[in-house]
């Protein structure tokens, strides 16, 4: 199973126990109707710990599905649960969501607004494209993607490379000419692991990992990177 997550920057810094305690509170109840049923969909936050600077559970939601059966279309309820955690790093606190990016994004507004009752207090974080492109090159070895964004050629927006070795390449450098580094998929030099990574901070584990191994490579690996 392939891992994803994003990681987003806490524009204000709040003690971990009190972040708890109103995430805690945050549950919202809904009723809606699917093809004639009735259904009971339920949003909350659970399975909260709080250990030193970090701050992890789990955003669960219902949703209904129409599915087609034997003619009829039948509606069937589902849950999502996302993995998160808070992360205090140096001064700044980071949120990290552990699915694909829509979902991630979606949590992250939903977070915003319980903890801050409002949007925009939970935001992207970003990477610098210099950061990432340094990063980058300590994982010359085994780059397999390179997409390029912010492309000076007219009516071209993106460019991108794919292949072994890529950084040792002619094109590589003539490219970075040309725009800036958005997505790279690379093996780590310090996990041996092959992941995805691009500007905005959507992480994609290509390789077999537990989430806790997951967790550690964004904690010690990515944390830094941010702008």
């Amino acid at each position: 199973m392939v891992l994803a997550g994003k990681v987003f920057l806490v524009r204000e810094n709040y003690e971990l126990d009190t972040l708890a305690e109103k995430l805690k509170a945050f549950k919202i109840e809904t009723e809606t109707t699917v093809e004639d049923k009735e259904f009971k969909l339920v949003t909350e936050i659970t399975d909260l710990s709080v250990g030193k600077g970090t701050l992890e559970g789990k955003f669960s939601f219902d949703t209904v599905f129409v599915i087609p059966h034997r003619g009829e279309s039948v509606p069937v309820p589902r849950t999502f649960e996302a993995p998160f955690s808070f992360n205090m790093y140096k001064d700044r606190m980071f949120l990290t969501v552990y699915d694909k990016k829509n979902r991630a994004n979606n949590i992250a507004n939903e977070m915003s607004k319980a903890i801050f009752m409002s949007l925009g207090e939970v935001v992207e974080a970003r990477i610098d494209p210099e950061t990432l492109r340094k990063f980058h090159e300590a994982n010359f070895e085994d780059s397999k993607v390179i997409f390029f964004s912010d492309v000076d050629l007219p009516n071209i927006t993106k460019l991108s490379l794919y292949g072994a070795e890529l950084g040792n390449t002619s094109l590589y450098s003539d490219y970075l000419t040309h725009g800036k580094l958005w997505y790279i998929v690379f093996k780590s030099k310090a996990y041996g692991y092959v992941l995805g990574l691009t500007r905005n901070c959507i992480l994609t584990a290509f390789s077999r990992m537990e989430l806790s191994e997951f967790k550690n490579f964004v904690n010690t690996q990515v944390f830094p990177l941010i702008t």
